[in-house]
């Protein structure tokens, strides 16, 4: 699968070593942990691959003070016991979201993903 970044920062934090452990603090698992889950996305067909495996927590984002979250998915960086997801949104072959993002529906021909942030983002 292709994986795009929001921004140089987001790909930064997960592909260099260097920038991902300054994100978390120094935690060598949790940079290990992020790097696998990034190769893992990076290895899949399409993002039903990534959605059948339980340990990687696929889950459907909702609607949080205000900030629209439709289209928005999150992956666990390293267990449902640590507080960081990696939040990204499917892309069509023009790398456009998908309108409406029916999962389901379209997670055997994802084939491009989108990596918004890497964040506690329920903190």
């Amino acid at each position: 699968m292709e994986v795009e970044y929001a921004s140089d920062k987001v790909r930064q934090q997960c592909t260099s070593v260097k920038a991902a452990k300054k994100l978390f603090g120094g935690d060598a698992a949790l940079t290990t942990s992020l790097l696998a889950r990034v190769y893992a996305l990076e290895s899949a067909d399409t993002i039903k691959d990534i959605i059948v495996q339980p340990t990687f927590h696929f889950h459907k984002l909702v609607n949080k003070k205000g900030n629209n979250l439709d289209g928005y998915f999150a992956i666990d960086v390293r267990s449902r016991k640590e507080p960081w997801r990696i939040i990204m949104q499917p892309l069509d072959a023009n790398k456009r979201p998908y309108e409406p993002c029916n999962i389901d529906e379209i997670a055997e021909v994802v084939r491009i993903v989108e990596i918004e942030e890497v964040s506690k983002h329920y903190e």
